[in-house]
């Protein structure tokens, strides 16, 4: 096996493994939301998949899946008259409905969500939406007496799937690549931090139309792009959304570390004679099991 071979192995171990159990749910959740609020029985009209999973940037070992589910419009004029938390109130009225099917499961709100906690670990988080004309959407928030706040990652979807496409297909493996670095350091990044960083970074990446056998390249210029980053800085803008994803803590130095550990890596894989065994555990020690050893 060789360097393509490696990556490309570690890229399929860090895949989703679905099996059709995440599909499921997903459309009973439809169907009975679609059943009380549009009187129909769809399993997939008017509901999305969003964050990590939406953005195709998950990896296998997730337990968080978020999902929302666009309403008729009359109910957020209903809602909105309440004197008391009209969002509070809406939100239960979603957890009413979703009870309906899983009563046997653990079904809370969180604020702006209706979580519903499978025994397996995985939960799915429901935001109940309305839809703006710019695509976008508008969303309850319980908390603090209630408020409605905007959001719009039909956008952010589009613009990783364009990025993804135009580099190559490249994008969307370095976000997950990057996702098991931060599961194996435990590194204080969200996600979509993640993603926005990778796609801010593979716009001018040289060998952005390269495939595997440049992800060495990939994964060590990337380290350094995110240890570059300045420690003062609160937020980012997340692609195509252009909303403020806020930092959670400083991880330029768990960053530059492993920028080190990726040059050593090379440096093993071009050394005469190579030490290929040696590189590997070096890539392996940045992110852990998943790559092959």
């Amino acid at each position: 096996m060789g360097l393509a071979d490696w990556f490309s192995g570690f890229c399929s171990n860090i895949q989703v493994q679905d099996g059709g159990t995440l599909s499921l749910r997903y459309k009973s959740i439809t169907r009975r939301l679609n059943t009380d609020f549009w009187s129909t029985t769809s399993e997939t009209s008017h509901s999305l998949f969003v964050g990590s999973y939406g953005r195709n940037t998950a990896i296998q070992g997730f337990s968080d899946l978020d999902m929302v589910f666009e309403l008729p419009s009359d109910l957020y004029f209903q809602y909105d008259k309440y004197k008391g938390n009209g969002q509070s109130a809406l939100l239960q009225a979603v957890r009413n409905s979703m009870q309906k099917t899983y009563s046997s499961s653990s079904i809370g709100g969180d604020g702006q969500v209706v979580v519903v906690a499978f025994q397996d670990g995985i939960t799915f988080e429901v935001v109940p939406v309305f839809t703006n004309k710019a695509g976008s959407y508008t969303f309850p928030d319980s908390s603090g007496g209630g408020s409605w706040k905007t959001t719009n990652p039909r956008s952010e979807i589009e613009a990783i799937r364009t990025r993804n496409t135009a580099c190559n297909k490249n994008l969307v493996p370095l976000c997950r690549m990057m996702r098991a670095w931060k599961k194996t350091w435990d590194v204080p990044i969200g996600g979509l931090l993640v993603d926005t960083l990778a796609y801010q970074f593979i716009e001018g990446w040289q060998y952005k139309d390269k495939s595997y056998l440049y992800y060495d390249f990939l994964c060590r210029d990337f380290f350094r792009f995110m240890a570059d980053q300045d420690k003062e800085q609160e937020y980012w803008k997340a692609p195509g959304s252009g909303q403020y994803v806020y930092g959670k803590g400083l991880f330029q130095w768990k960053a530059t570390r492993c920028y080190n550990i990726s040059c050593e890596a090379i440096a093993h894989e071009t050394a005469t004679p190579k030490k290929e065994w040696s590189a590997k555990q070096e890539w392996r020690e940045i992110f852990g099991a998943s790559f092959p050893d």
